[in-house]
């Protein structure tokens, strides 16, 4: 806002923010006098008129002061619904606003974003699009259980803050994050812990402070467990576990994966070539029985009898 620092007689010191973020600029306006039929209107800093009457103390030029004020100011952008914005900071605040989606008409310049306890389930590809300067984004204590692919992606190389925590994620791949290097928060989410989730967690800056709450609610089962066509939700054998902890045993989700698909490759391969030879023995067999049915036909034929004229004519010919 712009503001009057100092004010004498014949002069006005002004504040006027520069729209930056920074503390404004500092303006220093002279008034002159008022001639007869002379309107006075907006000055410019550091310009001076000769005064020919000395202007009487309780004038108004300050209306006219505050019209240069807000010629001056850069007009701001509206603070989405719900939500309160902090202008000298570029921070929005939409805590505990009862939003179901991500709010839209979030300013351009926003550095700091506050979305924690809502009720938002899924975040759109084009939810920060223009965010290309924010710095931290808060998510937590929502109910988001699906990141579309280029959400995350689409932020910008500022961000060092995601807090994705106390939310419904059950699985998410590298892609969906856009290989971000920002502070990371997983924590206290209903995990399935498998090799696309072994991939991320070592693509992703984890908070070390918070790595441990990352808990597996269930993983893949192993190859004498289960089939690998079986529902993911059944818990699996490292169930209730963090996932660091097993990655640094040594369990490898991803080796798991590659054994299960092999078995099924050659489970494949198997009843592929036991029908092949099911078929091949069975068109055999049909020409078989064709072949006996056909050879039966031609015995059952009559064999064909010489007439008296045939004999006759072959005689006459010796």
């Amino acid at each position: 806002m712009c503001r009057v620092l100092r004010h004498k007689e014949t002069s006005f010191l002004l504040n006027v923010p520069d729209g930056g973020g920074g503390g404004g600029v500092r303006v220093e306006v002279r008034v002159g006098g008022l001639r007869r039929g002379h309107v006075p209107g907006p000055t410019t800093a550091a310009m001076e008129h000769t005064p020919k009457r000395r202007r009487p103390r309780g004038g108004n030029s300050v209306p006219w002061l505050l019209f240069f004020c807000s010629l001056w100011s850069p007009a701001r952008p509206q603070c989405p619904d719900g939500c309160r914005c902090a202008w000298d900071t570029a921070t929005v605040l939409c805590s505990d606003a009862g939003l179901r989606e991500v709010p839209e008409g979030i300013p351009s310049d926003t550095v700091s974003l506050h979305l924690e306890r809502n009720n938002i389930r899924s975040i759109p590809e084009s939810a920060f699009v223009e965010l290309a300067h924010l710095r931290d984004l808060y998510l937590a204590h929502n109910r988001i259980d699906s990141l579309s692919s280029g959400a995350l992606r689409r932020l910008g190389p500022e961000l060092r803050l995601l807090d994705l925590s106390h939310n419904q994620l059950r699985q998410a791949s590298p892609d969906e994050f856009g290989g971000t290097r920002a502070k990371t928060r997983l924590y206290h989410n209903p995990w399935h812990c498998d090799c696309t989730l072994q991939e991320l967690m070592e693509t992703l800056n984890l908070e070390p402070e918070t790595v441990n709450g990352i808990v597996c609610e269930s993983s893949v089962r192993g190859l004498g467990e289960a089939s690998r066509w079986e529902d993911p939700g059944v818990l699996g054998e490292h169930a209730g576990q963090p996932l660091v902890r097993l990655l640094d045993s040594g369990v490898n989700f991803c080796s798991l994966h590659r054994k299960t698909t092999d078995v099924a490759m050659l489970v494949t391969m198997f009843v592929w070539f036991f029908m092949v030879i099911v078929y091949v023995v069975y068109y055999v067999r049909q020409n078989q029985a064709e072949a006996r049915r056909h050879l039966e036909y031609l015995k059952s034929l009559p064999s064909p009898r010489k007439t008296p004229t045939e004999t006759d004519t072959l005689s006459t010919g010796f």
